[in-house]
């Protein structure tokens, strides 16, 4: 099997089938599988998706949602691919994106991950998408919209284009093409991250084992996230806050300073009560 695709689905069906129908629009010179993960949805997306696609595409049913990762790990574990492409349910597949990226990982055998140029329903780019690794420096300039040229402080990697190739730190979750000798060396999804941090963590993980990862600009997917509400679940909320501190606890806090560490907590704390709070006042849309 050349490649294995993984989609989690959690209550998204009509999201779900457009996403693996964008895949089956087109023809590839590779085999493929989809193996679609169901996180304990709770309605009958499952049930539809079975009557809709069939055979066509390989159902996990999980007993229970313990978030993103571990909701992943369930097909990354049984997954045949040579590569494997976590693509988030919520993504529309361009054509020749797929046999691109697949192409340009087979003439590049340091690449352990290529994303792709991902744009939101809007147009604009997700900046998501080419990153460098979050650091206590470049969250402060983030988080205080303070402008920099400086490849080094910018944590959205906003000098460089949008469409072109290039080796970066870390990829969106919502498409990751990733060998799979490269994700034996690193290991699986970090299910201590239950929806947000993981896509970093691996990135990290993978740079760490001495696998490249690549921005390929010259091919795009859609992600519909801009369709979600402007009101979020307070769930969502904590869970991106708590991402923040699972990941600098892991990677950043034993080469760091005592000081410096508590100031990145209280930090961190201070900013998710902040945002719970100012979340009681957004309406839902």
């Amino acid at each position: 099997m050349d490649l294995s695709i993984v989609i989690l689905n959690y209550q998204t069906f009509e999201l779900t089938k457009n996403t693996i129908n964008s895949i089956f629009e087109y023809e590839y010179s590779f085999d493929y599988e989809i193996l679609v993960v169901d996180n304990a949805s709770g309605d009958d997306s499952l049930v539809r998706l079975k009557e809709y696609f069939g055979d066509k595409v390989n159902f996990i049913a999980s007993k229970e949602n313990n978030g993103f990762a571990a909701g992943n790990n369930q097909a990354l574990k049984i997954a045949n691919g040579k590569y494997i492409l976590l693509l988030n349910s919520d993504t529309i597949v361009w054509e020749d994106t797929l046999e691109n990226i697949y192409n340009y990982m087979e003439k590049h055998n340091d690449v352990g991950v290529s994303g792709c140029r991902v744009l939101l329903e809007n147009g604009e780019l997700d900046k998501a998408c080419k990153r460098s690794f979050p650091n206590v420096k470049n969250s402060f300039f983030r988080l205080f919209h303070i402008p920099t040229s400086s490849r080094d402080n910018d944590y959205n990697l906003d000098n460089l284009p949008d469409d072109e190739i290039y080796e970066i730190d870390c990829l969106t979750g919502a498409f990751m093409f990733m060998r799979a000798d490269a994700l034996k060396d690193t290991g699986l999804l970090d299910e201590t991250f239950f929806m947000y941090g993981e896509d970093i963590d691996l990135c990290f993980r993978v740079k760490k084992a001495g696998w490249k990862i690549t921005y390929y600009g010259k091919s795009k997917i859609t992600h519909l996230k801009g369709a979600s509400s402007k009101k979020q679940k307070s769930k969502l909320i904590y869970e991106f806050y708590r991402a923040m501190y699972i990941y600098y606890k892991k990677h950043h806090a034993d080469d760091s300073l005592f000081l410096v560490n508590w100031t990145v907590y209280f930090g961190i704390t201070i900013l998710c009560v902040l945002k719970l709070f100012l979340n009681l006042f957004k309406k839902k849309d």
